[in-house]
This record gives structure tokens, sequence and C-alpha cells, in this order.
């Protein structure tokens, strides 16, 4: 675990800069829900597993459902990266979105669902800039029907899918895959199955 930059608050310059604090932040924040799920997500615990000093946190951030929603919508907008296969015209489109969704649920995603399932202030707090839904799933269900729509422009599925729906459809279905954290993850093949019987193919 590395010391916090503002560990030692009294001896840390004015100048140092906020993203460093707030990253090491979000990424114990990270480490504690997927190691004990969202009820072990408290302030103290998030500042121990920095190694930061208790009021670290308080200091950058209004309160601690504040630092939750701060730090959802960091991770809901880290989701490009995660999903940087999703191109169209290459590989097969089965194969392209079974990886995708591999990639995206085997990462702290469905930890945040159930957080922000199990935080009443967290999901009042992100209403004031999410109108709707779970950052995560909804900003998954997005790429998705994008890359699924440039698939359909370019003919590889069928010409008549809604793929707005079928974004949705998506993130619903792999979130039910890979929600239980306590087993293995769902085998590459049975996840491969089930989006090829979601997306719909081109007609031959």
């Amino acid at each position: 675990m590395g010391a916090c930059p503002l560990g030692y608050i009294s001896f840390v310059p004015t100048g140092v800069a906020l993203r460093d604090v707030r990253e090491q932040l979000f990424d114990a924040a990270d480490r504690i829900l997927l190691r004990s799920g969202p009820e072990a997500l408290t302030s103290r615990a998030v500042t121990l597993d920095a190694g930061c000093a208790k009021g670290v946190l308080h200091r950058h951030f209004t309160d601690f459902d504040d630092f939750l929603a701060e730090y959802v919508l960091d991770r809901a907008g880290r989701m490009d990266a995660r999903m940087t296969a999703l191109h169209a015209g290459t590989g097969s489109v089965t194969d392209t979105v079974a990886d995708a969704l591999t990639a995206l649920f085997g990462s702290v995603a469905v930890a945040i669902v159930a957080l922000v399932t199990f935080r009443d202030g967290l999901r009042a707090r992100l209403r004031e800039t999410w109108p709707a839904g779970v950052p995560v799933l909804t900003e998954g269900a997005e790429l998705f029907a994008a890359y699924l729509e440039d698939e359909r422009v370019l003919g590889r599925i069928a010409a008549g899918a809604d793929t707005a729906t079928l974004g949705a459809i998506l993130i619903g279905t792999g979130h039910m895959l890979f929600a239980d954290r306590t087993g293995p993850p769902p085998a590459p093949a049975d996840v491969r199955r089930t989006v090829a019987a979601i997306i719909p193919v081109a007609a031959t």
C-alpha cells in the first residue's frame, strides 16, 4: 500500500494535486468493494486502505456520499477504456461483445451496482447529475448500442435490429451472469453462447 500524498497533512504543500488524492482514495474503494462488498465501504476503511490520515477524505469531499458519487461517476467514465475491443467491422461480433462483457463485468462494475443499490444516500446524490439508471450500467448499454449500430450499418447484424434495446439487454444479461462474485465467473463459452442468442445475425 502506497503512502497517501496527504498522509501527514500538516507537512503537505498546498499545491498537492487533488487528482492524486482522488485516485488513491478511489483505488482503495475498488479494493474494498472487490474484497468485502459495499457494506464494508466506509470512509474509515477507505482512508485506512489508502494509507491516509482519517480527515483526508473529508477535506476534499462534502461527505462520504459525495465521495462515493464522484467515485461511481469516475468509474463509469472509464468504461470506454475497458471496452476498447468494440471496433465495428473487425472479428466476430459475438466474440467481440462476449470479450467486452467479460472485461466490463470482470472489473469492479458489478460491485459498483451493488453499492448503488445498497446506499440510499448515494442514489439520491447521483440523481443530481445522472437522471436515470445506474451509471456503470447505463454507460455500458450506450457503448454496446453504439457498437451494434455501427455493425448494423455495415450489414454484420440484422438490418432491423433495435440496437438501443440490444445494448440494454446485453448489460442486463451480463450483470446476471457475473453478479455472483462468491463463485467462479461464467465460462467464456457460456458468455459467448448467451451473446449469440441475443444478437440477431444478418440475413444471408
